[in-house]
């Protein structure tokens, strides 16, 4: 069965053994603050459906009765600031510890997708013919829009072109195209929007550069977002994230791809700006002299090679 998550895919390869205690609780204070005293109204809920004299749903009067402002958008849950800081500390805590369930993951993203962060990007998008065209169509990149495209994979005289390499990288790595989580804690509908494309955008930094959905992978592709368009969560996780590594992990990252990613995403153009689902035919060479991207070394074969040097070794100095 296809997976439709990257970072649940890392579950397989990186399942930390760690106490529970701390995570629980902070997510424990983090509920009761997030609710506060407005969690009494579960008390008053019988056996009426969930609904008040009114009728309305006690669920939505626990949450948006007492909310810092309407919700500006469909599915916004806004927050207040003390909520927000509880957000960032809970989601930070369970990444770390558990950074293959990707609800953590997704959290600490809009914990750390700041404003003022946002509106650059915004204004990044503003400077470039691309990037408005994108802010005023505001395309969505769903599992429809993406399967439009997968014929490309199919029919051989397609085979170098953007498309078909997306659609190459989902089946050697075992995955689909997915539909990102809905942006919920972001209260400028404009930022929420540039944040939501972001992150659908992920997958073909993995694809283009073709990066493996592993712990490595991930971490190298954070750190080219962190460089190329500045995301906070990004750059926390390439700084972090490598120190619960092996060494041989670690090396890798330090030597090779980390440099990569740094390198790379200051001289190429800001991957914001590109709009993928318009590109698809294009060669992919050509895509990747377009945003002055240029391919690191294979992941997946260098893991390999190294491994195999260290058999090689192991067996050599046992006899």
């Amino acid at each position: 069965m296809l997976k439709t998550s990257a970072s649940r895919n890392l579950c397989q390869l990186y399942s930390p053994k760690r106490p529970f205690v701390t995570t629980s609780l902070v997510t424990g204070v983090l509920s009761h603050f997030f609710l506060g005293k407005d969690a009494k109204g579960a008390d008053k809920i019988g056996a009426n459906d969930g609904t008040n004299e009114g009728g309305k749903n006690w669920s939505e009067l626990v949450l948006f009765d007492k909310r810092p402002m309407e919700p500006q958008y469909k599915g916004h849950i806004p927050l207040y600031p003390h909520e927000k800081l509880l957000l960032f500390i809970a989601s930070s805590l369970k990444s770390y510890y558990h950074p293959e369930d990707g609800i953590n993951i997704v959290q600490l993203g809009e914990a750390t997708a700041f404003p003022w962060w946002l509106e650059s990007l915004k204004q990044t998008m503003l400077k470039d013919d691309v990037g408005r065209t994108i802010l005023r169509e505001k395309p969505n990149i769903s599992l429809e829009t993406l399967e439009s495209f997968r014929y490309l994979a199919r029919d051989p005289k397609y085979s170098k072109t953007l498309g078909a390499t997306y659609f190459k990288w989902l089946d050697k790595e075992g995955v689909g195209p997915e539909t990102r989580a809905p942006v919920k804690y972001i209260d400028n509908p404009d930022h929420a929007y540039i944040f939501k494309r972001y992150r659908q955008c992920h997958d073909f930094y993995h694809s283009i550069n073709d990066l493996p959905i592993n712990i490595e992978g991930e971490i190298t592709v954070k750190c080219l977002e962190a460089c190329n368009i500045g995301v906070p969560m990004a750059a926390l996780g390439a700084l972090f994230a490598p120190l619960r590594l092996s060494k041989y992990q670690r090396a890798r990252l330090y030597d090779v791809y980390l440099p990569w990613a740094t390198k790379t995403g200051l001289k190429s153009n800001p991957l914001i700006n590109v709009y993928w689902e318009k590109i698809m035919t294009k060669d992919i060479d050509e895509v990747r002299t377009m945003l002055n991207i240029s391919k690191p070394p294979d992941l997946r074969q260098l893991k390999k090679d190294q491994q195999r040097m260290r058999r090689e070794l192991r067996t050599r100095y046992d006899h």
